[in-house]
């Protein structure tokens, strides 16, 4: 399964098959992916890492256990983002950051992902950070997002929601948090569910893309 095939399958509105079809292998066992806890609050199903391009299904359930982050929700990709929600309510808040020595509200945090975790270094960089303009996205909405903007996704509390997210890494750039200033250096444990754990995550949401209202794909 390629990045482009699946772009193709998301243009043209055939996503919520794809996502069906790849789920419910998922779910019986047969495909070989094994769930992680983000520490952006959702399970990632990786579906394909090839060099720089990278295909996920990100699923947000108030029933699985979350991982929790140790720096913010606020983020930047060093990898432009193509997002098509499958199911739920997904909030792209955009953030207005600006360099600041004197009274910052946060530092940038450079991760780096490791096969054990990842590692999170504090910068020199200082900012200060407000949440900008809020897109609301639905079953059916794709939205992208360019490399290097920093934003968090908002799911409405106690929601329910998943989205296929495909990434294409720039040269150069490198994945940014933002964090409390004083936060040291530190490593972080991704933790990977075990075989029944991602079938349970992946049945959940293809029950869900069943039940729910889709437009468009």
């Amino acid at each position: 399964m390629r990045y482009q095939d699946v772009l193709d399958t998301i243009d043209g509105g055939r996503t919520r098959e794809w996502a069906l079809d790849v789920l419910g292998e998922i779910a019986a066992g047969g495909s070989g992916v094994r769930a992680v806890r983000h520490p952006l609050g959702f399970l990632c199903l990786p579906v394909e890492r090839a060099g720089e391009f990278g295909v996920c299904v990100h699923v947000w359930s108030a029933g699985a256990a979350h991982a929790v982050s140790t720096t913010s929700q606020v983020h930047c990709h060093s990898w432009d983002l193509v997002s098509h929600v499958l199911y739920g309510q997904v909030r792209n808040v955009h953030a207005v950051v600006s360099d600041a020595a004197d009274h910052p509200t946060h530092r940038v945090f450079a991760v780096t992902s490791t096969p054990d975790g990842d590692v999170i270094r504090p910068t020199g960089r200082t900012v200060r950070y407000a949440a900008g303009r809020a897109e609301l996205f639905g079953p059916g909405d794709t939205y992208t997002l360019g490399a290097g903007a920093f934003h968090s996704s908002v799911i409405p509390e106690g929601g329910e929601a998943a989205t296929v997210a495909l990434g294409r890494g720039r040269p150069g750039l490198g994945d940014l948090s933002l964090g409390p200033l004083a936060t040291p250096l530190h490593h972080v444990r991704r933790e990977r569910l075990d075989d029944a754990e991602t079938a349970r995550a992946a049945e959940l949401a293809r029950r869900s893309i069943w039940t729910s209202n889709t437009r468009g794909g």
